[in-house]
């Protein structure tokens, strides 16, 4: 059996299986089995051994998977997730959201402004755009309808500002980049927050145009005083000594992502105590959250080693990358080729499973087109972000469409991310055209 076109079939059968909704950690895994058995136990001009197939198989599986896993710097991800569901547990959340709302209430669109504030707020503390979209979705949509706010607006923003929890460090994709492409995770941490404070920046400009020119879809709510503006401030003490310790360590080289997480989760842990908000139901539900999430993640990972691994016996990395940095065209214009493949490929597929399936083949295109690893790192998730909220999947779309119900359609939300959309491609061709953007702080602290 020719082993290119087993392996382009096995990227055919695997994207078949997602589409019928099979879970993506058990695709890859099978996918990625079953091809190796087919790889060794069928070679070309050879007579068919499916016994040294599986053999060879069960050899990798008994080594490679756990290798994936077995990371000192991989512990990063279930202490920021940790962090962030007792932040959201112990009512972190709500607190942000209600003083983003009172010192924006005057503005054009301002309670559309305040959830892009509290989105990039518990984006400090979470490291996850779905958890991002689901809590904000719960307490900012609810309020925005209840002041007749446009719903696709209400829901838009919400769906569209989750999608910095990928961006805004600490960022579990963020992690995961830096170890597959072996890079310095604080370094692309660091790469983070000027995009991510600009993507922020762009969709609260995006509102407050458009809301002084159509003043029905966004009416503004009664002033609030200016007492209760600054009471309102006790509220954003919690997530900013977190951010603090966090990423404080970061910047300044004392700790390591990992133990920046460890100290952010006991630190979450210390201030939900010292605020009396800690009780058995917040304890049980946060580790429980982090159980199930962290388990997918690394499932996921884990099967995406095994199919990665299979496809790359195949030698179809080789072929796909070859055929890229052959391409008669300049090397912008395969930059561009490349991010309209991503795009494509987020309309169908969980974020999570585009970057560990194409990494193979994609980094040693841009490393071989001289690109920075860093800054490419920061394009690649603002691709994914993209793929987030648009159709026919738009994982954030659904989960933000799971939390609101039949208030409103899953049209109107599509509808609502639109203009965001428009303006996060905007964006996204600033930092790919202005690569300073990205780089000039971890330059700046690593120099």
């Amino acid at each position: 059996m020719d082993p290119l076109l087993l392996g382009i079939g096995g990227i055919v059968v695997m994207l078949a299986l997602v589409a019928l909704r099979v879970p993506l950690a058990v695709s890859l895994g099978l996918v990625g089995v079953g091809g190796m058995i087919l790889l060794f136990g069928v070679p070309a001009n050879r007579p068919m051994n499916l016994t040294r197939g599986f053999n060879i198989a069960w050899t990798y599986l008994t080594t490679e998977p756990y290798e994936a896993v077995a990371s000192y710097t991989l512990i990063a991800i279930p202490l920021f997730l940790l962090m962030g569901f007792v932040a959201f547990y112990s009512g972190f959340t709500k607190d942000m959201y209600n003083t983003g709302r009172a010192w924006m209430s005057g503005l054009p669109g301002g309670l559309a402004m305040a959830t892009v504030v509290g989105c990039a707020m518990f984006a400090a503390v979470s490291g996850s755009s779905l958890a991002t979209a689901a809590a904000m979705g719960k307490l900012a949509v609810p309020e925005m309808i209840r002041n007749k706010y446009d719903k696709g607006l209400a829901t838009g923003v919400v769906a569209m500002g989750g999608t910095l929890g990928a961006l805004i460090p600490p960022s579990i994709l963020m992690i995961l980049y830096a170890i597959f492409t072996e890079q310095s995770v604080g370094r692309l941490l660091q790469a983070g927050i000027v995009p991510g404070l600009l993507s922020a920046g762009m969709f609260m400009l995006y509102i407050g145009i458009r809301a002084t020119i159509q003043p029905t879809w966004a009416p503004r709510p009664g002033r609030v005083g200016w007492g209760e503006r600054f009471g309102s401030l006790r509220g954003v003490w919690s997530v900013l000594v977190l951010f603090v310790l966090v990423m404080g360590g970061l910047y300044s080289g004392i700790t390591t992502a990992t133990e920046s997480a460890a100290i952010g989760a006991i630190g979450a842990y210390a201030i939900s105590f010292l605020g009396r908000r800690m009780t058995r139901g917040i304890l049980r539900n946060s580790m429980v959250e982090t159980v199930v999430q962290t388990s997918s993640i690394f499932a996921i990972v884990v099967g995406a080693k095994i199919f990665v691994g299979f496809i790359t016996l195949t030698g179809v990395t080789t072929v796909l990358s070859d055929f890229f940095l052959h391409l008669d065209i300049p090397p912008f214009a395969v930059l561009l080729v490349i991010s309209l493949l991503y795009i494509i490929l987020g309309s169908f597929m969980e974020p999570l499973g585009i970057m560990l399936l194409t990494l193979p083949v994609v980094i040693p295109v841009i490393d071989g087109l001289g690109y920075d690893l860093i800054w490419f790192g920061i394009i690649l998730i603002k691709l994914l972000e993209i793929g987030m909220i648009t159709p026919p999947l738009g994982l954030n779309v659904f989960i933000l469409k799971g939390v609101v119900g039949s208030e409103v359609k899953l049209e109107t939300i599509f509808r609502g991310v639109a203009g965001f959309l428009l303006v996060d491609l905007v964006t996204l061709f600033l930092l790919m055209s202005f690569p300073i953007i990205t780089l000039w702080l971890p330059n700046a602290l690593w120099n």
